[in-house]
């Protein structure tokens, strides 16, 4: 009678071989992980630069991979651990992990779409995709990862609307979503993420108005929506994030007057609205904004005089207001700004003369 051929050995048996998982009756939790990243390892490697992932080391010496009480807990894998080139597809399998803290997947060659099934990876802190070739839309069931502070998909070729689901991110401290092909609206639901202190949604193709929700934002410290299609006015609600250090909204198709509101703005550095439809005069409250270094109004239709109160800006770097339809005498409170270095006002109506200085620019 001849002898029956045994069955392979399943993944997570070939994992509980003493290596691999040491002690694996006392950690079948760590087992299962073993098995799982196992079952993703064909679709994380390139053809010529493999994973160390065998059953013969430990888990604990894997490419990318951390273990914390017995559980993997993150996988960081690119270039931070000197894998040049990762390829394939974002499996479904890593949604399984149940003690997941970290996923990252930087500056690597990530394709295909996102797996719904990460939304299973409730414990994970950090998911991080940024600059891969991932496309499809962005799966709303992120929104289950209640204990996410950071979200990072920039860089990729993802879709489609931006999931109002992300609210649920009670914890979210990053969302960076730039450079992208995102269209729609930008949810006003993001204004729920109070612990927001980064917001980057630039280089996408959203439409509609900037929600005054975003208003809500009082930890945000930048807020990144140029080289959209955003349309509407300014509103004024942003003059409540006055933890603001960044705001850019520039190359867009806003319209209306810049809110004095901004005006509020004490902690802002950056302002840039360039490239815009904006109408109406500069509002003299941007002199309040003491921390400035550099204001780029460029190219927009703003028409009457320079304030002169812009001359309080010490900390003014740079000054762009070029290509506007800008009246009357250049202000002559512009010569005190002792560490300004670049000014451009041409392109306007302007007379009288502006400062010299052969070590900067300056233009009318």
């Amino acid at each position: 009678m001849p002898t029956a051929t045994p069955a392979p050995l399943t993944l997570a048996e070939q994992c509980a071989n003493g290596v691999a998982v040491p002690n694996p009756a006392n950690n079948p939790g760590l087992v299962s992980d073993c098995a799982i990243l196992l079952a993703a390892k064909d679709t994380l490697q390139g053809e010529s630069d493999a994973l160390n992932w065998s059953t013969d080391i430990d888990i604990a010496d894997w490419d990318g991979v951390s273990i914390l009480e017995n559980r993997v807990s993150g996988l960081q894998l690119g270039i931070l651990r000197f894998i040049p080139r990762l390829n394939g597809e974002t499996p479904s399998e890593l949604g399984n992990p149940s003690k997941l803290a970290s996923l990252q997947r930087p500056l690597t060659y990530l394709s295909g779409e996102i797996p719904p099934e990460l939304g299973n990876l409730d414990k994970l802190t950090e998911l991080r995709l940024f600059n891969n070739q991932l496309t499809g839309a962005i799966p709303p069931e992120l929104g289950n990862l209640s204990n996410l502070t950071d979200l990072v998909l920039s860089d990729n070729n993802l879709s489609g609307e931006i999931p109002p689901e992300l609210d649920n991110l009670a914890y979210l401290n990053v969302l960076s979503l730039s450079g992208n092909q995102l269209t729609g609206a930008i949810p006003p639901e993001l204004g729920n993420l109070a612990n927001l202190i980064f917001l980057d949604i630039d280089g996408n193709q959203l439409t509609g108005d900037i929600p005054p929700e975003l208003g809500n934002l009082a930890n945000l410290w930048a807020l990144h929506l140029h080289d959209n299609q955003l349309t509407g006015a300014m509103p004024p609600e942003l003059g409540n994030l006055v933890n603001l250090v960044e705001l850019r909204l520039n190359n867009n198709q806003l319209t209306g007057e810049i809110p004095p509101e901004l005006g509020n703005l004490a902690n802002l550095a950056n302002l840039v609205l360039s490239a815009n439809q904006l109408i109406g005069a500069m509002p003299p409250e941007l002199g309040n904004l003491s921390e400035l270094e550099h204001l780029d109004l460029s190219s927009n239709q703003l028409t009457g005089a320079i304030p002169p109160e812009l001359g309080n800006l010490a900390n003014l770097h740079d000054l762009l207001l070029n290509d506007n339809q800008l009246t009357g005498e250049a202000p002559s409170e512009l010569g005190d700004l002792a560490n300004l270095c670049y000014l451009d006002l041409s392109g306007n109506q302007l007379t009288g003369e502006v400062p010299s200085d052969d070590s900067c620019k300056y233009s009318i």
